[in-house]
C-alpha cells in the first residue's frame, strides 16, 4: 500500500475538505488495516520512529484508546496527554502546552477538546498535522468515517441508501460529520428528534431531511443510528425527562417495524440503554455497534498511515 501524496502532512479537521474519492481511498486503506487487526500478530513496523500525541483535553475512553491502539499497532511511539493530570490544571494555556509537546518531537496530534476550532489552533501552534477526535459540538470526523466504513462494509455503495439518525441532534458533533460524509457518498439522510433538540437550520445547511415523528423518520430506512443524550452539554432543560424522551424516540422492536426488515442498527456510543435504545435492539442480530468500535481502530490506523506517509 502506497499513500496517496495528497494525504501526507494533511490535517483532518472535518470531512468537508475531503472529496468523495478521498473518503473512499481512506475506506479502502482501512480495509487493509482491518485485515491486519484480525491477525494473531497485529503489529506492523510502518510508523516506527514516528511519535503520536493523543492530546485529550476533554474526557474520553473509547476514542482515546482507539487512537492509541491504532498508533501502537503501526509501531509509532505514543505520548498520552490527559488534561486532568497536566499543567493545564496550573493555568498553562493550550498554546504553551503545544509548544512544550512540540519541543519533544511530536509528529502527529490527535486532539479532543470541548471548544470548537481547537484542532486548528493546535495545527497553528505546532505546524504539524492534526486529527480531530471531537471538538465541542462541531465535528467528529473519525467517528463519521468509521460509521461510513461500517455501512460500506455491510451494504456496499452508500449511494441511494436511506439512513435515519435519531436523538440529540442539537448537541451531536457526530451527526454533523456524518451528514457531510454520508451525503458526499450519495446517501439520503433523515435526522429525527424533539424540536428542542433540533437546530433550526439543518435542512438549509446540511441538505438533509428533518422529521420530528419517529415512525415517519424510520419509514423504509436501510440504516438506523441512535445518538446518545448528551446531558453534560445541556443546561437549558430542553426536554421534561429522559423517560419522556424514551417514550417518543427509543429504538425498539415496535418502533423499528417502520424501517426495512434487515435495517442495520448503529450507535456511536456510549449508549444509555433503555433510553435511546432497548437492549433487545442494541444486542440484536442486526446491530453492528460492537463492529463500529473495531472499525474505529482500522480507520484511525489508515489515517495515521496516510498522513504520516507510512511504509508498506
Amino acid at each position: 500500500m502506497t499513500p496517496s501524496p495528497q494525504f501526507i502532512g494533511r490535517s483532518m479537521f472535518d470531512l468537508d475538505t475531503y472529496s468523495p474519492e478521498e473518503i473512499m481511498y481512506i475506506l479502502e486503506a482501512a480495509k487493509g488495516m482491518k485485515e491486519i487487526n484480525l491477525r494473531e500478530y497485529k503489529k506492523i513496523p510502518t510508523l516506527r520512529g514516528k511519535t503520536v500525541c493523543t492530546l485529550f483535553i476533554e474526557n474520553s475512553t473509547r476514542t482515546r484508546m482507539s487512537f492509541e491502539l491504532a498508533a501502537n499497532r503501526l509501531s509509532a511511539d505514543v505520548v498520552s496527554f490527559q488534561a486532568s493530570i497536566s499543567a493545564l490544571q496550573k493555568g498553562e494555556s493550550l498554546q504553551d502546552t503545544v509548544y512544550t509537546l512540540d519541543a519533544m518531537g511530536i509528529d502527529l496530534y490527535c486532539i479532543r477538546h470541548g471548544s470548537p476550532g481547537s484542532p486548528q489552533l493546535v495545527n497553528k501552534y505546532s505546524h504539524k498535522p492534526v486529527i480531530n477526535g471531537g471538538d465541542g459540538r462541531h465535528a467528529h470526523p473519525t467517528q463519521a468515517l468509521l460509521d461510513i466504513y461500517s455501512i460500506w462494509e455491510k451494504l456496499g455503495d452508500l449511494k441511494g441508501l436511506k439512513i435515519t439518525i435519531v436523538g440529540d441532534i442539537l448537541n451531536s458533533r457526530v451527526v454533523r460529520s456524518n451528514l457531510i460524509g454520508m451525503q458526499k457518498l450519495g446517501a439520503k439522510v433523515t435526522v429525527c428528534g424533539p424540536k428542542t433538540l433540533m437546530p433550526g437550520n439543518m435542512e438549509s445547511v446540511y441538505g438533509c431531511r428533518v422529521e420530528y415523528d419517529l415512525a415517519r423518520a424510520l419509514h423504509d430506512a436501510d440504516v438506523v443510528m441512535g445518538l446518545r443524550m448528551q446531558l453534560e452539554r445541556m443546561s437549558e432543560g430542553l426536554f421534561p425527562s429522559l423517560e419522556e424522551y424514551s417514550k417518543h424516540y427509543v429504538l425498539s422492536k415496535n418502533t423499528l417495524k417502520h424501517a426495512k426488515k434487515n435495517a442495520l442498527i448503529m450507535h456511536p456510543g456510549p449508549m444509555n440503554r433503555g433510553i435511546e435504545i432497548l437492549p433487545e435492539i442494541a444486542d440484536g442480530s442486526h446491530s453492528i455497534i460492537v463492529e463500529q468500535v473495531a472499525n474505529g481502530v482500522a480507520i484511525r490506523m489508515a489515517l495515521m498511515f496516510l498522513i504520516m506517509g507510512g511504509k508498506a
